[in-house]
């Protein structure tokens, strides 16, 4: 169950790179959730870290004041 989360959000974070929204993110998601538990557990922590990463630099963004 939490492959699929982890896949779920990795695929919305690829999703929103490209912008476009829709049924790409989803097919991504499912695909990198299979792949991402098919690896084990280091899959896992790899899937995570990659949604922690794109959270906390999305965070750090929004918090830091703009430059002009």
């Amino acid at each position: 169950m939490i492959g699929k989360i982890i896949g779920a959000l990795v695929g919305r974070e690829m999703d929103r790179r490209d912008g476009s929204g829709g049924f790409k993110g989803a097919a991504m998601g499912a695909l990198v959730g299979g792949g991402l538990r098919r690896m084990g557990p280091l899959g896992m922590l790899l899937g995570g870290g990659y949604v922690a990463k794109k959270a906390y630099d999305r965070r750090r963004a929004r918090r830091m004041p703009p430059t002009i």
